[in-house]
């Protein structure tokens, strides 16, 4: 059983790491801080594993909903109508990357297919971690997110960098 005390534990170190992360000036840079510190410590052995109360990742999944929906405006909508089709080609493109490096991971890397698959679908870390600890595998799925995002997050601004005129500031 684990204690509140520890829960608090790493929700401090959650918020220290997500907070540190948050002067880089990356984006969604909070999340990974907050992932990687609780991940250290968690991983430290030093405390027990977490058990969060029944319906901890329930209220944590209809917050994040909430914060993803109210991003969505009118303008949004209206932009929809240009972007609806470069979405289905993301998206479907995507999503048959991600079945292809899958199979090749599961078979010649010999990882276990259901991580395969969620730890290369192109989701999101949080949705896919939860995606996969519905299978058992969450933590496996949410290190290979975090690994992926974090890459993501620092070669991407690089390369706009590199890409963008340097006369143009980036938006």
């Amino acid at each position: 059983m684990v204690v509140p005390a520890t829960l608090l534990l790493y929700a401090l170190a959650g918020t220290a790491g997500g907070l540190l992360a948050l002067r880089s000036g990356l984006p969604a840079a909070p999340l990974a801080g907050a992932l990687l510190a609780a991940g250290l410590v968690s991983a430290s052995g030093r405390l027990e594993p977490a058990q969060w109360p029944a319906g901890t990742r329930t209220a944590l999944e209809i917050a994040i909903g909430t914060v993803i929906g109210t991003s969505i405006s009118a303008t949004a909508l209206v932009e929809l109508r240009q972007l609806w089709r470069p979405a289905l080609l993301i998206t479907g493109t995507l999503v048959l990357a991600g079945l292809a490096v899958a199979l090749v991971c599961s078979r010649l890397l010999g990882i276990d297919p259901v991580i395969a698959l969620l730890g290369s679908a192109p989701g999101g870390i949080s949705g896919m971690s939860l995606a996969g600890a519905e299978f058992g595998v969450g933590a496996a799925v949410a290190l290979l997110h975090a690994l992926r995002l974090i890459t993501v997050l620092i070669v991407t601004p690089l390369l706009l960098r590199l890409m963008l005129p340097i006369a143009q500031p980036p938006p």
